[in-house]
């Protein structure tokens, strides 16, 4: 993963100093950028610093010391009160905070207002991938400035271009983190239920690793159907889906623990019966799920 740079390229500012912010103000010192760092609170920057980073005295010279600050903050909204008053004029902000796509639409135009470039990350792996081959990060804004700016951002992740609209970056990382925070707490829903029959997480580990790789299957297969506006029961039928999750939430009852969260999925599939849906693809789902008309 790591580039080197060319010589005009060598300068990059990394605000936020979080796990994430740290890890990728390291990758760049490996791809041999001249990397200057700030945090609001003090401390956080003492390795980076030792290694050879530049440890800006405010957010203002922090800024002004490169083309490209890469931000790394909790949110969207923490940008506004880290930059307050800084003067922006000619700079690029990637601001690769986790958000909504809404918020990052409106971050855009907060900082073209004041006269800089403005991309949007969504990265998608943990600290430890950042920097490493393998990973990946959503990017969005003007094309020209993602051109820019690309091979700086392609070290600390593969970047997956995703057009001009500024949210479209949040919009596909938050489409991802709706797969992995559901499929999350199912498995530790299967592991209060393990557990409350005698069960631990490395009895079922095998099963659960063999069950994630087999969704792939699932959504490959059933992609071009959903598109196509085909919902056949030809493949499985929404009535003996229905009938599955039932088990599922019985298993777990029975088993005395928390049914919070399969409840609500019994209910969406008794209501998909109870639409007339039985005899259809399970993915006759996706219109109870849908947007209602008139919403925000």
């Amino acid at each position: 993963m790591n580039q080197v740079p060319t010589a005009q390229d060598t300068k990059v500012t990394v605000v936020g100093l979080g796990p994430m912010g740290r890890a990728m103000a390291a990758a760049y010192l490996d791809a041999g950028y001249e990397v200057t760092v700030w945090n609001r609170s003090t401390g956080k920057d003492a390795d980076l610093v030792a290694r050879g980073a530049r440890r800006a005295a405010s957010i203002a010279e922090a800024v002004a010391a490169s083309g490209l600050t890469v931000l790394s903050l909790i949110d969207v909204d923490a940008m506004y009160t880290t930059l307050g008053g800084t003067d922006l004029g000619g700079r690029t902000l990637a601001n690769l905070s986790s958000d909504v796509p809404e918020k990052a639409r409106k971050a855009a135009q907060w900082a073209e207002a004041r006269g800089a470039a403005y991309l949007t990350g969504g990265v998608n792996v943990p600290p430890d991938g950042i920097g490493q081959e393998g990973s990946s990060v959503f990017v969005s804004g003007p094309e020209e400035v993602y051109e820019e700016h690309r091979a700086a951002l392609d070290v600390l992740a593969a970047t997956d271009y995703r057009g001009a609209d500024p949210g479209y970056a949040q919009l596909y990382y938050q489409l991802n983190m709706i797969l992995f925070w559901t499929a999350y707490t199912g498995w530790y829903q299967a592991l209060a239920v393990a557990q409350a029959n005698g069960l631990t997480a490395a009895d079922i580990l095998p099963y659960a690793g063999y069950t994630a790789d087999s969704m792939r299957g699932f959504y490959t297969g059933g992609a071009p159907r959903i598109d196509a506006d085909d919902h056949a029961g030809t493949h499985e039928r929404l009535a003996m889906c229905a009938a599955s999750v039932e088990h599922v939430l019985h298993t777990a009852a029975d088993s005395g623990v928390d049914t919070g969260i399969l409840a609500a999925h019994a209910e969406l599939y008794r209501r998909g019966v109870a639409a007339g849906f039985g005899a259809d693809s399970s993915s006759r789902l996706i219109q109870l799920l849908a947007a209602k008309e008139g919403a925000a």
